[in-house]
């Protein structure tokens, strides 16, 4: 990209002043009182350490890289859905080069070029627009699925603005002309040898286990009430163990999606397992580019992470065609089916099948989990919870005054009482802030220095409680509370010189 995104926290208006004596207010005279009352601290970025392992692992990079990587991606999934919107019809995809932090927009005219390169995206001259690509896939859906031996799939590669057809050796002749036989154009398709033959890993477990009978399957992402699974798992009506449940809707093939109302005494919870002794909290669902880097939860394999190649892509297994895929470079095998497709914190979809393993690499499908949310109706469980409204916190204990208020994800707020506090003399500072269960709340003490508010110190731990200790001259302090990620109550606890 060729221009950096930044987030911008939200301004916090001073709502009253602490009163301080004559002698404290005499010993910070020299600094002018503080005039600007806005929260404004870096927020932090943050990953799950098991998410960033297996992005170092698989994709070969540093640590430095992968959280680089995840921020960017973030970024540019923002400028894919806002190009999308200011373009419509005439949108012609976007796909990254993380290798250099680049996001491409595929442009067919001088307008998109122009729309592009005010959002910073590097843009490319394309034949075709999105629309129509799609539209020519999903004629190849009712004219080429009904051969599974010679045709394992196709799918749009927005990076080279073509339909690409997976086929047989030998077979591309015959394929071709049914291509032609549907109307697609010639300059629209590319064709490609492969000795792929995707099968749905029905046996496997992704993040958290459960089983229907004999068989075994993985939960994707919790939803209100149960959880999202691969379709191909179960039939509706089916029973669930471990967590107990029953199929309250299920599609395979064509879709491979299905959900699972669980019994009472099971809690959906809006993480995913990392196997590597923790959990990767899910904040939303909001659509990675093509190129961005996923990872996939599953019990036989663990943490293994890849690219996205596609959407919509269409791949025809032994029992049918499915259609409108994500197509990815993230192995995996027989026990990781109906597991947790994640970019970043951002929940992508189910785990449906593929070709390979993780020794010598693969191809997998995954069904959109957006798609699995509007067909039946279903709110994800995020990691506030979901919309429902967590238990306040208790509070910091030991502090000599304490402060509480109420933050949405994103935002952030001042205290005490949206002002500031004044050290009469230097000693130690101590503050604590408690938040919601389930939630990320950051901590950041900050001094005037006669122009503006400085960090002097901070905790931004993955979690919902932070403190801070810090040793300081007199003036003027204040804190600052960031919901990183979650919403609702929170409690400051302070003790000042």
């Amino acid at each position: 990209m060729t221009r950096p995104l930044r987030r911008r926290l939200a301004a916090v208006t001073a709502a009253a002043t602490l009163l301080v004596g004559a002698a404290q207010a005499h010993a910070v005279a020299a600094t002018p009182a503080p005039e600007d009352q806005r929260a404004t601290v870096r927020a932090v970025t943050k990953t799950a350490p098991g998410l960033q392992r297996a992005l170092q692992r698989d994709l070969g990079l540093s640590a430095r890289d992968a959280q680089v990587r995840l921020a960017f991606q973030s970024d540019a999934a923002g400028v894919e859905a806002a190009l999308e919107r200011r373009l419509g019809d005439d949108f012609a995809g976007t796909w990254v080069d993380e290798s250099a932090n680049v996001l491409y927009a595929g442009v067919t005219d001088a307008a998109g070029a122009r729309a592009a390169r005010a959002e910073g995206a590097t843009v490319v001259d394309v034949d075709h627009t999105l629309a129509d690509l799609e539209s020519w896939r999903a004629t190849l859906d009712d004219a080429l699925a009904d051969d599974p031996a010679a045709l394992p799939g196709w799918y749009v590669d927005v990076t080279r603005n073509r339909v690409v057809v997976g086929v047989r050796d030998g077979g591309q002749a015959d394929v071709a002309a049914r291509v032609a036989a549907a109307g697609v154009p010639a300059d629209a398709v590319v064709y490609e040898e492969t000795t792929e033959a995707p099968r749905p890993l029905i046996d496997v477990v992704g993040g958290n286990a459960y089983t229907i009978g004999s068989s075994r399957c993985s939960v994707g992402f919790a939803v209100q009430g149960g959880f999202v699974t691969a379709g191909h798992c179960g039939s509706t009506g089916a029973r669930t163990s471990g967590p107990s449940g029953t199929f309250r809707g299920s599609s395979f093939p064509g879709n491979d999606y299905a959900w699972v109302q669980v019994d009472a005494g099971n809690t959906p919870v809006g993480a995913v397992n990392n196997y590597a002794g923790g959990r990767v909290a899910v904040a939303g669902a909001t659509q990675a580019p093509v190129g961005a880097s996923v990872c996939r939860s599953g019990s036989t394999t663990g943490w293994h992470c890849g690219t996205v190649q596609a959407y919509n892509a269409s791949v025809t297994y032994p029992q049918g065609t499915v259609t409108g895929l994500i197509r990815t470079t993230v192995c995996a095998e027989p026990g990781d089916s109906g597991g947790s497709l994640l970019a970043g914190n951002q929940a992508q979809g189910v785990t449906s099948g593929g070709s390979g393993n993780c020794r010598s690499g693969g191809t997998t499908y995954f069904q959109p989990v957006g798609e699995i949310l509007s067909a039946y109706g279903l709110t994800l469980v995020t990691s506030d919870g979901g919309g429902q409204d967590p238990e306040p916190p208790t509070g910091c204990s030991g502090y000599a005054r304490t402060y509480s208020g109420s933050l949405s994800a994103g935002g952030t707020a001042v205290q005490p009482n949206g002002s500031y506090y004044t050290a009469g003399s230097a000693g130690t500072h101590r503050a604590c802030v408690t938040g919601p269960s389930g939630s990320d709340y950051d901590l950041y003490l900050q001094r005037w220095n006669g122009a503006s508010w400085v960090t002097v110190a901070q905790s931004t731990s993955p979690g919902a409680n932070e403190s801070v200790t810090y040793s300081g001259s007199a003036g003027y302090y204040r804190v600052v509370v960031h919901a990183y990620s979650g919403s609702g109550a929170y409690s400051v606890g302070l003790t000042t010189p």
